[in-house]
């Protein structure tokens, strides 16, 4: 376990997203970032055709281009190899997660020992998120919690909080969508230290990308391939 202080704490500190076509959220998500810690590091995979890349290291992000795009899970594979910190902390750069909880998922990393701090949103149904995509989100939750004899309450979470060296050491196949879900119930199978904590959600800035059918299709996949495919 590392011991850091608090006026250090920041500096171990890599804030990771990807980004796609986020131009009106990204400058606020930054600013705040910074605000809220200012001497982390904010590291942005993109593969915008907007000007969220241009935006992003006007503001003193490191930016990563991935053009054309690769998909979501080379996207925050590559991002989850790229960071200097000794803690990367993953956020949506949609303006939909809190960032005043950077610092506390980071200090339970390197102060209390934990591998994988994983921020729940499902303490109970956020107004922001759709009733469809909340009963999804619960149901396959639950599905995971049987398959691996532990509780989890939300497998598709954007911000987590990952100590250094846990990525590479979990084997998974970047390729397709879900990926966070994977490495979350790998990180399980392999005895990392794992915890949550509740967090809040907020409505996001723009428009949602996302394919229900699809990301159901993945989420099963990624479950079973966790927990039945070779360690």
């Amino acid at each position: 376990m590392t011991s850091v202080s608090d006026a250090d704490l920041d500096s171990e500190i890599s804030v990771v997203m990807i980004t796609m076509n986020e131009e009106k959220a990204v400058g606020k998500v930054i600013a705040d970032i910074k605000a809220a810690v200012p001497r982390a590091e904010i590291l942005i995979v993109d593969s915008s055709r907007d000007a969220t890349a241009d935006i992003a290291q006007s503001m003193g992000a490191q930016v990563i281009r991935q053009f054309p795009p690769r998909g979501y899970g080379r996207a925050i594979d590559l991002a989850l190899r790229s960071f200097k910190g000794a803690v990367a902390v993953t956020m949506d750069c949609d303006d939909t997660y809190p960032v005043d909880q950077i610092r506390p998922m980071a200090r339970m990393v390197l102060r209390d020992g934990w591998d994988l701090v994983d921020g729940s949103r499902l303490e109970r149904k956020p107004e922001a998120m759709p009733w469809l995509n909340y009963v999804a989100n619960w149901g396959f939750a639950l599905i995971a919690s049987v398959f691996f004899f532990r509780r989890v309450t939300d497998l598709h979470s954007g911000m987590r909080a990952y100590r250094r060296g846990v990525i590479e050491s979990l084997g998974y196949d970047p390729v397709g969508a879900g990926l966070p879900v994977e490495i979350l119930l790998r990180a399980l199978r392999k005895g990392f230290r794992v915890t949550s904590i509740f967090i809040a959600y907020r409505e996001r800035i723009g428009t949602s990308t996302m394919k229900p059918l699809q990301g159901a299709y993945w989420t099963a996949r990624r479950i079973l391939t966790a927990r039945f495919g070779p360690n």
